[in-house]
């Protein structure tokens, strides 16, 4: 016993407040369990039926910035915390403010998590996988850095093995797939079912890991292969696309892709987006051969991502006879000539975003207004987009060249001096960057 205790005031009130948290413990056992409202996540399309995520913290994104200096990096390099902290550190230490991260390779390998049923195949791939990648993101935004996600799209060998029917076939064997020259699959462009994929892989990565960006590569019909052997089971006519047709119906994918990622998550978040077109894109008229024509990409992406790595122009490319001896001439052709078609409010290219101009008006010396008819080639009319929709893909690989300091920073000063405002990406699938580049 202890003898002469007197409670203190302090020990009374915390015997009253222990007492009243065990009678309202009580209450709460007797009347039951509380139900709690669990989030729904959004439908990606009418034919998809979602997992019902649990209400969790709000995503944090980051805002685009004005001008986007970025380094790629591979899923492999991603799956090791060494290896992927050597370019955190890099970001860290210079004026690069922006990382691509590999979401979908060019096997078909998702190298993210996902939830959604119809993505499991693409975790079945021999891809590397980046399990962390949510809590990789949250440590890049906690350093203000601006995280986009690159999927490529119409390259998916892994789907193709599982959907055979959407591929692009062989005219000699019309259900056996085709393969390029690095024996790679295709999906058919116009296979319409596939294009439900990339929207749920695209919801996921933005609504559930907390990429900011999506960057859509491969967009394009294939090339580098036996073209002569090509069968469209789903874009041409008896296996064959025309060339009108073929910039036509990959300008429907755009649409539909715009449009599905236009509408708000849960949280009332879209995504940025950007797609890579091949360098020439900006100073051809026609579509390569691949469906991809600039004025048919600009209105459905944030950003439009010229490829114009200077190795990869053919010999001759502006006189030249070695290209990668001129990389500031080469990116800054390029960019100016692309700067110049996204500004302008007229084009000769048909895009289903703009208005064929029927006819103009002139005023004459007497203040009479007159109507010209259209003369020459067919205008259409169309928005002056900013040059911050504009960022070149340039290259700190050697490829036919020695690629050092000089080189990267010619490119990068030939990108500002064409009047690019967006910024740029810098590519090497090897992950090792230049040190001693003024971003």
């Amino acid at each position: 016993m202890i003898k002469n205790f007197k409670p203190s005031a302090r020990t009374i009130i915390g015997s009253i407040v222990a007492l009243l948290i065990l009678s309202l413990a009580w209450w709460l056992t007797s009347i039951g369990p509380v139900p709690i409202s669990s989030l729904s996540y959004t439908s990606i399309a009418d034919t998809i039926t979602e997992p019902t995520i649990v209400a969790g913290p709000k995503m944090v994104h980051q805002e685009m910035p004005s001008e986007v200096r970025a380094v790629y990096m591979t899923a492999c390099y991603g799956a090791s915390k060494v290896l992927r902290n050597k370019l955190v550190s890099l970001i860290d230490s210079t004026e690069l403010n922006s990382i691509i991260i590999d979401i979908k390779d060019y096997t078909g390998t998702i190298a993210v998590p996902t939830k959604a049923a119809i993505l499991e195949q693409g975790q079945e791939g021999s891809g590397c996988k980046i399990r962390d990648v949510k809590e990789f993101i949250e440590l890049l935004h906690s350093k203000g850095i601006y995280v986009i996600g690159r999927i490529t799209v119409f390259q998916d060998p892994l789907y193709a093995k599982h959907h055979p029917g959407l591929a692009v076939h062989k005219a000699s064997a019309p259900t056996v797939p085709w393969a390029d020259h690095k024996g790679l699959q295709f999906i058919d462009v116009g296979a319409k079912e596939y294009w439900d994929y990339i929207v749920a892989l695209s919801k996921e990565s933005h609504d559930l890991l907390g990429f900011d960006e999506l960057n859509f590569d491969y967009v394009r019909y294939p090339s580098d292969g036996p073209m002569s052997n090509v069968y469209y089971t789903h874009s041409g006519v008896n296996g064959v696309v025309t060339d009108a047709r073929r910039a036509a119906n990959l300008e429907e994918f755009f649409i539909y892709l715009h449009k599905e990622l236009s509408k708000p998550n849960a949280r009332g978040e879209i995504p940025y987006t950007s797609a890579d077109l091949f360098g020439m894109t900006a100073t051809n008229y026609d579509d390569l051969t691949i469906g991809q024509v600039l004025e048919r990409a600009l209105p459905y992406f944030d950003v439009i991502a010229p490829m114009v790595y200077p190795s990869h122009y053919p010999k001759g490319f502006l006189g030249f006879s070695n290209v990668n001896d001129h990389s500031y001439e080469i990116v800054h052709y390029s960019m100016k000539k692309a700067v110049e078609r996204t500004v302008a409010t007229e084009t000769r290219i048909a895009s289903m975003a703009y208005t064929k101009i029927e006819s103009k008006t002139t005023t004459t010396d007497g203040g009479v207004e007159q109507v010209l008819e259209q003369q020459g080639p067919v205008l259409y009319k169309k928005p002056a987009y900013s040059t911050g929709k504009l960022r070149a893909w340039i290259q700190d690989f050697d490829y036919g060249g020695d690629y050092g300091i000089p080189e990267v920073n010619a490119q990068i000063q030939a990108n500002r001096d064409a009047g690019v405002t967006g910024g740029y990406m810098i590519w090497d699938p090897a992950n090792r960057y230049t040190r001693g580049v003024s971003y």
